[in-house]
């Protein structure tokens, strides 16, 4: 429930930005989100869809068909497609860490969010920085983009 109402806050916020590395330059930028579709570039437009999210699923393109499920989201942990077997597991959130599988071992951390920034692996140095990101955006939408 609280995911569906970040999602709605999120969509009434504007749109909102993935960058490369640690910029911010318009020219920088590799992905837009709307609070439910996250577009390639610094499009919005219809045929720009990567992905759509409904707070639970990540579906392919505008599609919300359950066999265009990509990942399936529990709040905790990243699915593969509509599974929710402890074997489909992908990722695990910790609050800062994206780690590998259903791992919690910090020898298997692969991201650090924070602030805005993806970092790789435990890291918080700027020269670690992957991608930037303004507002808020579900660490599902962040993963299909990593």
């Amino acid at each position: 429930m609280a995911l569906l109402v970040l999602s709605a806050v999120t969509a009434l916020a504007g749109t909102m930005k993935i960058y490369r590395g640690n910029s911010t330059y318009t020219s920088d930028i590799l992905y837009t989100w709307d609070g439910r579709h996250l577009f390639s570039g610094n499009s919005t437009y219809t045929s720009q869809i990567l992905y759509t999210w409904d707070g639970r699923y990540l579906y392919r393109g505008n599609s919300t068909y359950s066999s265009d499920i990509l990942l399936t989201w529990d709040g905790r942990k990243v699915y593969k497609g509509r599974s929710t077997y402890t074997s489909d597991i992908l990722f695990t959130w910790d609050g800062k860490h994206i780690l590998q599988g259903n791992s919690t071992y910090s020898s298997d951390i692969l991201f650090t969010v924070q602030s805005g920034h993806i970092y790789r692996g435990r890291s918080s140095y700027t020269s670690d920085i992957l991608y930037t990101f303004t507002g808020n955006i579900p660490i599902p939408v962040l993963l299909a983009v990593m």
